[in-house]
């Protein structure tokens, strides 16, 4: 005769598990048995993994993203305007919780912030479309170093790039030192602005990025660049 648990008796277990899953939603189930265990609880692992599995606590791996080779261009500084941009995106959030992203745009030549676009989503699409506003008064650059994002890796942008032979220079995937340009500028912007301000609206995120942005090229020293804002490094230059 083997005993079979009546629903009643795994309330307790059902309970505990609910308690842990809303505060560590990232557990599986090993840390959760262990966690039980060392607060005192003395259920069988199988009894606590059939109720996990019941109540399809069960964390669901998301499969790699299989990505083509790359073969980054080592990183280095342009001798001219245009030639390399650097672009990334970051996170951040309103008041209200509700997600945003922003598409930062660098001249690797003097670290001049070309643009910051925030908005609560940014595809393939925009991107291009924020590229083609800043040819208009920059022109193109003869390529583009970027990470493996899906924006990025879009066949949109691909298609793009072939009809204005612009390079889609890829880093590797995990190396943020190999767009360190941005980084850079990604993190001041994180400390000023992101970290710094509670947006109510998107519109007020943008206005406030902008006026930050303008303060970065024309009077904030860059020690890279001798000391000078990039506007003013740029205008010493041949």
């Amino acid at each position: 005769f083997r005993y079979q648990p009546k629903p009643k008796d795994d309330d307790a277990v059902r309970a505990a598990l609910l308690q842990i899953a809303a505060r560590k939603p990232r557990w599986g189930f090993r840390k959760m048995y262990q966690y039980l265990r060392n607060h005192g609880q003395s259920w069988n692992h199988k009894r606590v993994h059939r109720v996990y599995r019941e109540m399809g606590l069960k964390l669901r791996v998301k499969p790699l993203k299989r990505l083509p080779v790359r073969t980054p261009q080592p990183l280095e500084a342009p001798d001219a305007a245009n030639h390399s941009w650097s672009l990334d995106f970051m996170h951040d959030s309103l008041a209200s919780g509700r997600p945003i992203r922003t598409l930062n745009i660098l001249d690797d030549f003097n670290r001049e912030g070309l643009w910051i676009e925030v908005d609560t989503s940014i595809p393939a699409v925009r991107v291009i479309r924020i590229l083609n506003l800043l040819a208009l008064w920059r022109g193109l650059p003869k390529q583009l170093r970027i990470d493996n994002g899906p924006e990025f890796i879009s066949q949109q942008l691909a298609d793009w790039a072939a009809e204005h032979q612009v390079e889609r220079a890829f880093i590797q995937p995990g190396k943020p030192a190999q767009n360190a340009y941005i980084e850079r500028i990604n993190r001041t912007y994180r400390e000023d602005v992101l970290d710094a301000c509670l947006f109510e609206t998107v519109a007020e995120a943008q206005a406030i990025t902008e006026d930050w942005l303008e303060e970065y090229n024309a009077i904030r020293p860059h020690e890279a660049l001798g000391g000078l804002p990039p506007y003013q490094f740029a205008l010493k230059m041949p």
